[in-house]
């Protein structure tokens, strides 16, 4: 008498059940076939990329605050830096020109501040900041007073960034002092 190797469909049901459902078989039947190895470490894989993304999550949402935090310090600190030297109280905020953000932006009558707020400045936010002054004046020259500082506040500044800043007229400055000279730009109509 012959036994036949093939499972019957209830059989197979019941395998296929006990694959899905029981990780101790599952890892048993891998072993058989060689790749339980490469599922255990698959597995760790998971867990690792998981612990990962939370890590990630949460730095994100420290990054986020130091950003804000070095914006509002930025504000805050030209906002009094112009009181207390040119008697202009501008209240200060963060602006959207076409969904371009600039981190400081307020005017008076005859005087307009426009810049950015940035942990460590290098040349290309300052190309950015020409760009965005220059976006500005082609799509909203309603927000442009006749008179224009442009600012970058800043903790760190690379030597390089501060002779482009001092070339363009770009006032850069910490909480501790100006790094560059402040200049009133004076646009033409």
């Amino acid at each position: 008498m012959r036994m036949s190797a093939a499972l019957s469909k209830e059989e197979k049901r019941r395998v296929l059940k006990a694959l899905e459902e029981d990780e101790e078989f599952r890892y048993a039947v891998a072993g058989l076939i060689g790749v339980s190895e490469t599922l255990k470490r698959l597995d760790r894989l998971e867990a690792n990329q998981e612990k990962l993304w939370i890590e990630l999550r949460e730095l994100m949402v420290g990054v986020e605050r130091l950003t804000l935090s070095v914006e509002e310090e930025a504000r805050d600190v030209v906002r009094h830096r112009l009181r207390a030297e040119l008697n202009v109280d501008v209240p200060l905020d963060r602006m959207w020109v076409d969904g371009r953000e600039f981190d400081i932006y307020g005017a008076t009558s005859d005087l307009c501040i426009i810049g950015e707020a940035t942990v460590r400045l290098g040349v290309k936010l300052l190309q950015e900041l020409e760009e965005k002054v220059n976006h500005m004046r082609e799509r909203r020259p309603d927000l442009l007073r006749p008179k224009v500082i442009k600012v970058i506040y800043t903790d760190n500044a690379i030597p390089s960034a501060l002779e482009e800043a001092k070339a363009k007229g770009v006032w850069v400055l910490k909480w501790s002092g100006d790094l560059t000279p402040r200049t009133i730009h004076i646009l033409q109509p």
